[in-house]
């Protein structure tokens, strides 16, 4: 009987060790990929201001009279800074299964830089104040969502999907309406996109918890870390730009 006790006492203190084993290499997961979404929008936001205050910026915009103000309108290489991250960034989802732990850090840094780039003219366009006041709303948003979605026991799985489709319905009603110019469909527009990428980033989180494997080698670990911190930089950044529509104050 005492054999037997000692026996179960054992496998009982080696399945709570392999849990607490599972759950810090988790925790640790989680922190780099924090730390690659972090470091990722510092670049993204160093970059737009530096942008912005360099004469690059006559570069990339233009500035246009229209109906008793200015507006700025890209350039030809304004363009092409605009549509780069876009190639960018499908480009490292298709291919970070091919590419080496180093090449995917190259890409995921290139992609905050160029992104950077392409956003300079919101320094322009917008205060200081309000543009920090926005970051710290989205900061706290964020944060909420993202703990949320790592702590809740329900599947969003469906939720996700849902969210899904709703971005395609969103990207279909803003190219729409560069047509139309209707402010209450920019205003519907907005409010949808709080809500979508405000839902998503709870979504992502959860699905970068489920995808950490604790039998990964270091490449692909790394790999997925910069995959996840890819998917809550770009919940963060549109949760931003679209409040900026409403709480940003224009110069």
């Amino acid at each position: 009987e005492f054999l037997m006790a000692d026996y179960d006492n054992r496998v009982v203190r080696g399945a709570m060790a392999g849990v607490a084993s599972v759950d810090a290499g988790l925790r640790a997961h989680m922190l780099r990929v924090y730390n690659y979404m972090v470091g990722a929008l510092a670049l993204t936001g160093v970059v737009a201001w530096a942008t912005a205050n360099s004469p690059l910026m006559s570069v990339l915009y233009r500035q246009v009279a229209t109906q008793g103000s200015v507006a700025l309108q890209p350039t030809i290489v304004g363009w092409v800074v605009l549509l780069a991250p876009l190639a960018l960034v499908f480009f490292l989802g298709f291919r970070i299964t091919q590419m080496s732990y180093s090449a995917a850090q190259a890409t995921f840094w290139g992609y905050a830089a160029l992104v950077g780039a392409s956003l300079a003219s919101i320094f322009v366009a917008y205060t200081g104040a309000s543009i920090a006041s926005t970051f710290f709303v989205t900061a706290a948003t964020f944060g909420v969502m993202s703990l949320w979605g790592y702590t809740t026991g329900r599947d969003l799985t469906g939720f996700g999907s849902f969210l899904g489709m709703g971005v395609i319905g969103l990207i279909i009603a803003m190219l729409v309406n560069m047509f139309f110019q209707s402010p209450a469909v920019n205003f519907m527009v907005s409010i949808l996109g709080v809500l979508i990428f405000t839902g998503l980033t709870a979504y992502d989180t959860q699905k970068i918890k489920n995808y950490y494997y604790a039998g990964d080698d270091g490449e692909m670990a790394g790999k997925k870390a910069i995959m996840g911190a890819l998917s809550l930089y770009l919940d963060f950044l549109n949760i931003f730009l679209f409040l900026l529509r409403f709480m940003g104050n224009r110069r």
